[in-house]
């Protein structure tokens, strides 16, 4: 029997993990009426992901969850990278301050605490909608949409959505139903993740480790306030269930001399993979977060690639859902996204090929080989700075186009994200508004009273390209710079422009 459909949403978000509530969130501020299918009843209570970047707790702030985020989490001054012995092949400084997106470089979280914070924002968050404990069973397409069979605690479901976006991990059932492939870009190893909770945090390191020992490859990292994480390379002979007895984990911790000092609170093997899909849209379907690629932890950059996707592919949904733009802007979602993340990949692997030989006599001569580089210099002082947008909705070729634009902070703390509405930004000098300028470009004279206290800083960045006018996508990425009047005009073609 046919199940008539039960509901009609713009965006049917399956999982409600922190890129797919991030991304509901999103569309909440677009108007986009959102269904997030979650098939857990409740929180993932325990830690997951480690690391966010500045440029994603910028994106928190732009949701409101920025400060509660920070302060349930922690800084590292360092990333290091030792040989068994102690001494420094790699070390990588981390920006303690506020770098150009108006935060530290880096935070330590509690996964759990900042996926809470996010949830709290769906009440608030427009016509968006969690519905725990669905799962998704089967999609069907339809000519304006997708039909989505859902198993619920009160029977099954269907919804009419027009669009799907699979955030649903990496065993992703969008992805699996929609037919998408995979690209294997050869990296899988077995790892023993132990989270602990601290009682005494002075007999644990304050910076981020990775131990290049060939007898057992170790990562050791600051959480979330209160918490802390080991991890383990298994060896070929040793088995998830012996890598999880208390007593093996036990001797695993005892060269860090923390008996009395931490508590146990999880245990788990995870293997590390490398893949990437290879399309990340299929007409009406689309991946984001783990569905769509999965990385090594090594770089820490697994749930800031996808809340970056969340972000990149939220204002695009928008504009179509509304009808303001042709389905085609969608198109530009992978081509910006991919190379980001091929990047970030491509830094993990070199982080965890150094740290995953095994072999005695390969580590001896990958310690002498860096240790003599590093005495010359030759090491770079931080991680590779990953690409900016390329190709798809910029303005190639102009100056800061494709690069996430800087956030002032004024020395009172205030950022300007938070002072500025929302939309695309048009920062120009002053003087009459272009002509033809979209309703939903904020125009941004120097002397606008939104500007405000902020007009000196972003007149600074003006100048420091060389520009009278610059505009802003709402993922707060340069579209381009130059003469308000050509930006505002491409800006007006590059999202009207149609397949052909």
């Amino acid at each position: 029997m046919t199940l008539e459909p039960v509901e009609r949403c713009d965006v049917l978000v399956v999982g409600g993990g922190p890129v797919g509530v991030a991304l509901g969130l999103l569309l909440g501020k677009e108007g986009v009426r959102t269904v997030i299918a979650e098939r857990e009843p409740g929180l993932y209570p325990l830690p997951r992901a480690a690391h966010i970047d500045d440029e994603v707790i910028r994106l928190l702030q732009g949701l409101g969850v920025a400060d509660a985020v920070a302060a349930t989490s922690r800084t590292s001054s360092r990333y290091d990278f030792l040989t068994a012995k102690g001494e420094v092949l790699m070390s990588f400084p981390s920006v303690m301050g506020r770098t150009r997106m108006g935060w530290p470089s880096g935070m330590m979280i509690h996964q759990p605490s900042l996926e809470s914070y996010l949830r709290g924002q769906l009440a608030s968050a427009g016509p968006v909608e969690l519905r725990s404990h669905w799962t998704l069973a089967a999609l069907t397409e339809t000519p304006d949409g997708v039909l989505a069979d859902l198993e619920t605690p009160d029977g099954p479901r269907r919804v009419h959505a027009g669009w799907v976006v699979g955030c649903d991990g990496a065993r992703s059932t969008v992805r699996s139903l929609g037919g998408f492939s995979l690209d294997d870009l050869g990296f899988d190893e077995p790892w023993l993740v132990v989270d602990v909770l601290v009682d005494d945090p002075a007999r644990l390191p304050e910076v981020n480790l990775q131990i290049c020992d060939p007898a057992r490859p170790t990562t050791c990292v600051l959480m979330g306030e209160g918490r802390h994480r080991w991890e383990f390379m298994l060896r070929p002979d040793e088995t998830p269930e012996q890598a999880q007895d208390p007593a093996f984990v036990a001797e695993l911790l005892k060269p860090w001399k923390v008996e009395g000092a931490v508590r146990l609170e999880r245990t788990a093997v995870y293997r590390f993979h490398a893949l990437v899909a290879q399309r990340w849209r299929q007409e009406r379907l689309l991946l984001a977060g783990d569905a769509a690629h999965q990385m090594p932890p090594f770089a820490g950059q697994g749930l800031c690639s996808g809340l970056r996707d969340a972000a990149n592919l939220a204002w695009k949904l928008g504009r179509v859902v509304r009808g303001q733009s042709p389905d085609a802007l969608l198109d530009t979602y992978q081509p910006e996204r991919e190379p980001n993340v091929r990047a970030i990949i491509g830094m993990a692997l070199m982080m965890g090929r150094t740290v995953c030989i095994l072999d005695p006599l390969a580590a001896a001569e990958r310690d002498r080989r860096m240790l003599a580089d590093r005495a010359a210099g030759n090491v770079p002082a931080g991680p590779a700075g990953y690409p900016p947008i390329t190709e798809g909705c910029i303005l190639p070729g102009t100056p800061a186009a494709g690069w996430p634009l800087t956030q002032p902070v004024l020395e009172d703390g205030r950022r300007m994200d938070d002072a500025l509405p929302r939309g695309a930004w048009l920062f120009r000098q002053p003087g009459p508004a272009p002509a033809g300028l979209p309703e939903d470009v904020v125009d941004l004279p120097l002397d606008s009273p939104h500007l405000a206290d902020f007009a000196p800083a972003v007149a600074v960045l003006l100048a420091g390209e060389g520009v009278s006018a610059a505009l802003v996508r709402p993922d707060r990425y340069v579209f381009g710079s130059g003469e308000a009047h050509h930006l505002v005009r491409a800006w007006a073609g590059a999202l009207a422009a149609d397949e052909a």
